[in-house]
């Protein structure tokens, strides 16, 4: 299901220059006066920061940007929830505002948005946010440090991702009237500070307060009771499950910074929640909201011949950004004995007819994923650089020979002869693993020593993906395997995700430009076996855990380039799944309603955040249908 959050769709950023306060500050161990620290409106991991403390906006929004118009997107599922902090339900919502938001034009850097200033020691120990005097929650009251500390200790009380996120922060205090500080476990990660400021600060003072009908709030909860909030958007109605419309909020406390001049111009937005893709679809098409992401290359060449289409009422565009596209896969759960042996793994990719289903299934539009970190420059190539090879080599006995020698390359089955040899590879594979054509009774089984039959279940949420699981099922009975495609409604698919009840799933593990602490929850040990993480294969390996923590305590972009494609050497080799496919765009189609700046962001479309709606172009659409 697609969490509707506001970071996701409506991005935000309100930010401006840091202004130095006078006043001495004992921070953990280390003792720091104000003219000793130089507060800065912006972090970044490794370069220099592009804007300036005193810019005027960002490059890439119009400044004059008309404020108007309703916007509807749409999601896929359903929700019980508008509490995007809990561990429980399926939720949806706006999240709250954060201490600091990205651009979208550089990889790495974050300016202030409730914080206006922010420091950090040279051995990033530690960091100091300064808060906003004028940040407010819609309620009208102030943002205080009380609220970030609550946040930071609650949220990874109840939430699993963000316990394990924000592990190596050991101590959340407030360290001034309007400051706060982060003091970590670890010195060196040049990330902490920048992912300590991705914090979402919920008001401590709602959530620990009553309901107007004097019900106790509980944040650990799930509820539809609307929560209070502080950025540009806030609920004003809820059809549970169905729907909820968001509306500009008039006072907004961050309006007028630099970072959201331009930004945030439709005065609603809704969303509306479809329970298949397919009637999303058609939903779409009949003008029930206004821009889809096109995930199915099938519908994308078939599905838009409309005559919407040929008035130019909808337009189809393919936007590229220059993002890393993550490893989409068939995902095994090796935490199950049968997938244990990595030989298996590969006998599955061996079987995998990527060639057939482009041609038959995707019109051609894909290419074969061989990387974690696809169209980048954190992807492998060729064979390992001296730099790879230092963090490699000391691993040589834990990891497999084929890093070192050889470049990765996925089985191809161009053609019959090929499919043919893949099958004889495969079967041979699951025979060295310990699995053998048993005949007896008449149907041909793999059987292990024991009579087991290698039964394997694929765990699917959209029924789409059945027209790609079920040749590919044809293909393992042909070498005897049990096969069962399984489809649930998305609330079920979550809990069984959680819980890595499953044998194979669609996995994915969408990449930045510089990848760091997420790895520990994508393929560290430590999150293996910790319910809710996105360690979907149930990674165990200590060579795994070596090359991430090189990833995270790189000290130059060279660096961070060289451990990640260590890292994606080792975790290919190793076939923990098998590989899919990937686009280098994104296929959007919209009712052809709003406006957008002439140069997109390198990194994002930027929608709806720095889009808005046109009302001559509006007219024009009304006319043609």
């Amino acid at each position: 299901m697609m969490t509707l959050t506001r970071r996701a769709l409506l991005r935000t950023g309100p930010t401006v220059v840091l202004a130095g306060l006078a006043g001495p500050r004992i921070i953990g161990s280390s003792i720091a006066h104000s003219d000793e620290r130089q507060f800065r409106h912006a972090l970044t991991l490794f370069k220099d920061i592009k804007y300036p403390p005193d810019f005027k906006h960002f490059d890439y929004v119009n400044p004059n940007a008309p404020k108007g118009g309703r916007l509807r997107l749409y999601g896929v599922g359903s929700f019980d929830s508008l509490n995007l902090y809990t561990y429980k339900g399926d939720p949806a919502g706006i999240a709250n505002e954060n201490l600091l938001d990205r651009s979208l034009d550089e990889p790495t850097t974050e300016y202030g948005l409730i914080a206006e200033g922010v420091w950090h020691p040279d051995d990033r120990s530690l960091v100091v946010y300064r808060l906003r005097p004028d940040a407010r929650f819609h309620d009208g009251t102030p943002i205080t440090p009380e609220d970030v500390v609550w946040s930071m200790e609650t949220l990874k009380e109840v939430s699993p991702t963000q316990a394990f996120y924000y592990k190596n922060v050991a101590k959340a205090e407030q360290t001034g009237d309007r400051e706060v500080t982060f003091i970590f476990s670890e010195k060196g990660n040049r990330e902490l500070p920048l992912i300590t400021g991705e914090l979402p600060v919920v008001s401590k003072r709602w959530w620990t307060g009553k309901t107007p009908g004097g019900r106790p709030r509980d944040i650990a909860e799930t509820t539809l009771d609307i929560p209070l909030n502080s950025g540009p958007y806030r609920i004003v109605e809820v059809k549970p499950g169905a729907s909820f419309l968001t509306r500009r909020v008039p006072d907004y406390w961050g309006a007028a910074v630099p970072l959201n001049i331009g930004q945030y111009n439709f005065d609603e937005i809704e969303y509306v929640y479809f329970r298949d893709d397919s009637v999303a679809l058609e939903a779409f098409k009949a003008d029930q909201y206004d821009y889809r992401v096109e995930t199915s290359a099938k519908n994308w060449a078939t599905a838009y011949d409309t005559p919407a289409v040929a008035k130019k009422a909808i337009v189809l565009d393919k936007l590229q950004t220059k993002n890393p596209e993550g490893m989409q896969c068939w995902a095994f759960n090796s935490r199950r004995t049968k997938f244990q042996d990595s030989r298996v793994r590969l006998a599955f990719n061996c079987v995998f007819d990527f060639e057939w289903a482009n041609s038959n299934l995707f019109y051609g539009q894909y290419v074969r994923s061989v990387s974690y970190f696809n169209n980048s420059e954190l992807a492998w190539t060729g064979l390992p650089s001296p730099k790879e090879l230092t963090i490699l080599a000391p691993l040589r006995n834990q990891i497999p020979p084929e890093v070192f020698t050889t470049e990765f390359v996925n089985p191809v089955n161009a053609d019959a002869q090929q499919r043919r040899n893949n099958l004889r590879k495969a079967v041979k594979l699951l025979a060295d693993a310990g699995w053998r054509i048993d005949s007896n009774g008449g149907n041909s089984a793999l059987k292990n020593d024991k009579g087991e039959t290698l039964s394997v279940e694929f765990l699917l949420d959209q029924p789409n993906f059945e027209r790609i699981a079920l040749p590919y099922k044809q293909q393992l009975e042909l070498i005897g395997l049990d096969i069962v495609i399984r489809t649930v409604d998305s609330s079920q698919y979550q809990r069984r995700l959680q819980s890595f009840d499953y044998d194979v799933i669609v996995g994915n593990w969408p990449q930045s430009l510089s990848p760091g602490n997420e790895q520990r929850d994508f393929f560290g040990s430590a999150a293996a076996d910790r319910n809710g993480s996105r360690n979907y294969l149930g990674i165990k390996n200590p060579a795994v855990d070596a090359i991430i923590e090189r990833l995270i305590f790189s000290t130059d972009r060279d660096d961070l380039i060289a451990a990640s494609r260590a890292l994606d050497r080792v975790l290919l080799w190793n076939h923990y799944v098998v590989p899919m496919w990937y686009i280098p765009y994104d296929r959007i189609a919209r009712w052809d309603r709003f406006g957008r700046p002439d140069k997109l962001p390198d990194y994002a479309n930027g929608f709806p955040s720095i889009w808005w709606w046109d009302e001559q172009k509006a007219k024009q659409v009304a006319a043609a249908k």
